[in-house]
Order: structure tokens, then sequence, then C-alpha cells
């Protein structure tokens, strides 16, 4: 079975130079060890550092420029849909839970998928 992600786990892109935290906006309510657990709807990555799709219109640009040699551009992910699959059976603030087997794809080809999560401590009485 999967585990839930919670904000702060780490994501790669497929096009993307480095790994980036997950930000966690549709909840702010509902904690997971310590961190608030993450939705479907929070699909907003920052930035994978530079991106290397040619399907983003940056890239393409600036590798015609370079006469046909990929020259990777800064990364402003476009995710306007939510993860999927998640895990619809749990609800959190009414939106179904993030887990590490969801996917998130960015309009520019790219596959943002779960790499690690933050390291949790459970205090034992």
């Amino acid at each position: 079975m999967a585990n839930p992600m919670v904000m702060t786990a780490l994501c790669t892109c497929s096009f993307g130079a480095v790994p980036c935290p997950l930000p966690v906006t549709s909840n702010q309510t509902v904690m997971m060890c310590g961190p608030l657990a993450a939705t479907i709807m929070d699909n907003k990555p920052p930035t994978f550092g530079m991106c290397s799709s040619l399907a983003n219109p940056v890239v393409a640009a600036a590798t015609a420029a370079k006469l046909g040699v990929l020259t990777p551009m800064p990364c402003v992910p476009l995710t306007p849909a939510p993860w999927v699959p998640g895990v619809p059976t749990i609800l959190v603030n009414k939106k179904p839970l993030l887990n590490t087997t969801s996917k998130l794809f960015c309009m520019y080809g790219g596959i943002i998928q779960y790499m690690m999560t933050p390291a949790m401590t459970i205090k034992v009485p």
C-alpha cells in the first residue's frame, strides 16, 4: 500500500533538473505526524530548476537560437489538472488524499512524481 504525501515531500519531474518540495495549499488543518497532509489539489509545484522539454516554448526558442543544441531554461511548471489517482476513499477537507503512487502531469510533457518524504519522528511513550 502507498503512503500518504505530506508538505515538503520531495518530487521530481522527468524534464526537470532538481527535485522540489511539495507545497500544501489545499489544507491548513489536517496533519500527519506533524506536516500538513497533501491532497490531489496540491498541484502547484514551484520549480524543478531547469526544464529540458522541447514542448516548453521557452526551451524550444532557446534551442532554436542555438541551432538545435538542447538548451535548458528555467522551469515554470504548467499543471492545471490535479494529481491522479489519489486516494478517493480518504478525504482531507473534502478532497482525496495524495499518496506516493500519484502522478502529476505538466502541460510541457513532464511527469511529476514522489521522490521521498521528509523525515518524521514518532514519539512512543
